[in-house]
């Protein structure tokens, strides 16, 4: 049994339940989000995972790079352990560049799901090979360009092209190069999907004015 803290609507600790209760009853509580952005011939790219078709929530639905929640006994910094778990990637809590936190809400069938996401960001450098993994929760990784995928976000466009792999029935590689619509998506909040193109957007006028 998992057991997660949780929290009132001032973002104050107000005490601990178990993970199937926080869902079911729309506690708020923390989580963490580490979103991977990669450069290539002078162009920047965000890697996103397709999630397992075996996941009970949004099965074959193209998310976060790695995410999870954060157990009532952990500190931000073991989110980290989401990354080495669901991709294969080891990568340290100092490596990653904050965000801040962002709270939002989804409701999916029986499913109330009130975070608090300490959400980071990762520079790569990591081909698709050398990512490894998770086969129960994470099915394949795929990129897209940053700025295709900003306008996205923010509702300029409808689709946006993909390039990356993802494992068939029998376990193989299948590469992947094609264009995907909204409904591919996980469907978290438009303001949510906003604040982190944003966001993201910001870091990279930084890295690339050299500060």
């Amino acid at each position: 049994m998992e057991y997660l803290k949780i929290f009132n609507e001032k973002k104050e600790p107000v005490g601990i339940a178990s993970r199937e209760e926080v869902h079911k009853k729309g506690y708020w509580h923390e989580t963490f989000q580490c979103w991977f952005i990669s450069k290539c011939k002078g162009k920047w790219f965000v890697l996103l995972q397709i999630r397992s078709s075996n996941k009970k929530d949004y099965p074959n639905l193209i998310d976060i790079t790695a995410a999870g929640h954060i157990m009532a006994d952990e500190a931000v910094v073991a989110g980290v352990r989401e990354i080495q778990e669901e991709l294969g990637i080891n990568v340290k809590f100092n490596e990653l560049i904050s965000l801040g936190m962002i709270d939002y809400s989804v409701k999916h069938k029986d499913l109330i799901d009130n975070e608090l996401a300490n959400v980071f960001l990762y520079k790569s450098k990591h081909t698709f090979d050398d990512f490894t993994l998770q086969k129960e929760e994470v099915s394949g990784i795929v990129r897209i360009e940053f700025s295709s995928f900003y306008e996205f976000c923010t509702g300029m466009q409808e689709e946006v092209r993909i390039q990356g792999f993802v494992f068939d029935q029998k376990h193989d590689r299948v590469h992947i190069n094609r264009i995907a619509k909204k409904h591919e998506f996980v469907p978290h909040e438009r303001s949510y999907y906003e604040t982190i193109a944003r966001r993201i957007k910001e870091k990279i006028e930084e890295e690339n004015e050299g500060r």
